[in-house]
């Protein structure tokens, strides 16, 4: 390998090489696992990494966002480890647990010695506050309920090491939730703050009990997470169980896709987040590696609003459905790290069922759909009725893998059967507003990455994201015995009803399973991502080269 680069600071990354360049011998394919680390891991050292958008708030129930959820996940532990590659639920700060018959109440006994990185004690005082917030919030101070927390209902401190949380009616994925970001624990004081006490500028105030804190901070620019050298209660499957290797991850801000992946082929980087599909290629092919962890939730895909004047005719939102061909998309945009999706669930979720059936591109099938609603081809191939243009709006979304050129594809797809899709731009003024409005916004392009049968209910229940503003209670119903059914099995069958519902009702077009997709550099060791593909920082070391 060549003598890397040394690493600079965020206003040189303007000056990097151009694409061609190749910093090391080694090769890779886009789906290539890091090579085989050579010796022992080795203490020291800043990782580069460069991140596509700035954090918004570390507040942990809004830390689904990835940004915020790659600084959370790395200064706040959880009380349960879910294991990426299992799923299965590992002990974490608590040792051991249990739960009653209806998931109604969970006993958690912690193990000893934890503390937050002021010092404070992670006892279980501490941790019913942190449950206590995120169960039932506070609008006073902007403190939001977690989507992953249902039916909760309090908490008891039992002794020092045992805290009992009790809820109101079955909450089989409360357990799962305690894995989850948007659960991470917080120093008492922390949690005394407003919602804006989260915010972007104030990083270094957010007390956790992880192996890192948030540090030297340039506003929407920069972020320093400094190794904690007592930390000592890593997740009991985690090959490092004490100090991060690692000295400090160096966060830089980086929104250019050319000047994040020319920093990496020029040395000036060790790790990013966010490699496009046009670029994975050319950072495999210079010798570096490529990760691209599942996130395993509902699929990148577009909510048809059934509320919208033009889409309360199931006929129009199944022609809808046929005349959007995924395939393309995906062959025309994307790699073989993005499967075409075959339900609104990813086939990597729990609980997934195949509902390709339902999603079949079938152009002949949309316009004769189209026909039967009355629906004319007028002048300009856009079809009318009683006046109206069958044009719909739909706003870029800034979040998901090249979304405006997804859209735009899907215009072209759309305008073949005779309908219009406006592809309004992510950071207009009147995106928050109009988004929310099912009249001006009838698409509206999501996912949510989370391991767990409740991700459904986040995404499409009238309580939580809401993303189809349906108003449909039966759909409500459905998603509620999700949530609430105890009984494993049972309980996968509930799911599979919600993804039968939402393709026989042609609520949503599912796209294509979203991975994230990382690149680093070959002496970059020890990279791993939590259950849904955020980086894990504490067993990440740096090879001599």
């Amino acid at each position: 390998m060549t003598t890397r680069i040394p690493r600079a600071a965020a206003a040189a990354l303007t000056l990097v090489l151009a694409a061609g360049m190749s910093a090391c011998a080694a090769t890779s394919t886009p789906n290539a696992a890091p090579s085989a680390a050579v010796g022992d891991p080795v203490t020291g050292g800043t990782l580069t990494y460069l991140e596509y958008q700035t954090y918004t708030n570390l507040y942990p129930p809004q830390a689904g966002f990835y940004p915020n959820g790659g600084i959370v996940g790395n200064i706040a532990d959880r009380l349960t480890w879910q294991n990426p590659e299992t799923l299965e639920i590992e002990p974490w700060i608590a040792a051991d647990w249990t739960v009653n018959a209806d998931a109604t109440e969970y006993t958690f006994d912690l193990r000893p010695g934890a503390t937050f990185s002021d010092g404070t004690p992670l006892d279980a005082a501490a941790v019913k506050k942190n449950y206590d917030t995120y169960g039932l919030g506070d609008p006073q101070r902007g403190l939001t309920v977690s989507e992953a927390i249902n039916n909760y209902a309090g908490s008891d401190v039992v002794d020092t090491d045992t805290v009992t949380f009790r809820f109101s009616a079955p909450s089989p994925g409360f357990l799962q939730a305690t894995s989850t970001i948007t659960s991470g624990l917080l120093s008492p004081a922390t949690l005394d703050g407003t919602i804006e006490d989260f915010g972007a500028g104030n990083a270094a105030n957010v007390i956790g009990s992880g192996p890192f804190t948030a540090g030297a901070e340039k506003l929407g620019t920069e972020l320093t997470l400094t190794a904690r050298e007592d930390y000592a209660w890593a997740p009991k499957s985690a090959a490092n169980q004490g100090r991060p290797y690692l000295d400090a991850v160096h966060i830089l801000v980086t929104p250019e896709d050319s000047v994040r992946i020319g920093s990496l082929l020029a040395g000036q980087a060790d790790y990013v987040r966010y490699v496009q599909s046009f670029d994975e290629a050319r950072v495999a092919s210079a010798g570096f590696v490529l990760h691209a962890p599942q996130t395993r939730g509902v699929n990148n895909s577009l909510a048809l609003r059934p509320t919208n004047a033009l889409l309360t005719d199931i006929r129009v939102r199944q022609a809808l459905v046929a005349g959007v061909d995924a395939q393309e998309v995906v062959d025309t945009i994307f790699t073989e790290n993005y499967p075409v999706a075959t339900s609104a669930l990813s086939s990597t979720a729990l609980g997934y069922k195949d509902e390709s059936a339902h999603y079949q591109y079938d152009p002949k099938k949309a316009q004769r759909l189209l026909d039967d609603a009355g629906w004319v081809p007028g002048a300009d191939g856009i079809r009318q009725k009683d006046g109206q243009r069958l044009s719909i709006t739909v706003y870029e979304a800034k979040p998901q893998p090249q979304s405006k050129q997804t859209l735009e594809l899907i215009a072209q797809q759309l305008g073949r059967i005779g309908v219009e899709l406006n592809v309004k731009p992510g950071d207009a003024g009147s995106y928050a507003e109009d988004t929310r409005d099912p009249q001006k916004t009838g698409f509206y392009h999501s996912m949510v990455g989370r391991a767990d049968l409740d991700v459904i209910k986040s995404q499409y229940y009238s309580k939580n994201r809401d993303v189809l503003i349906s108003g449909d209670a039966e759909l409500d119903r459905l998603l509620l015995v999700v949530a609430s059914e105890p009984d494993p099995q049972k309980r996968i069958a509930a799911s599979q009803a919600v993804q039968d519902y939402l393709a026989e009702q042609a609520y949503v077009i599912p796209l294509f399973e979203e991975p994230q997709v990382y690149g680093t550099a070959p002496y970059v060791q020890g990279v791993a991502y939590e259950s849904v593909g955020r980086p894990w920082f504490a067993g990440v070391w740096l090879q001599d080269h």
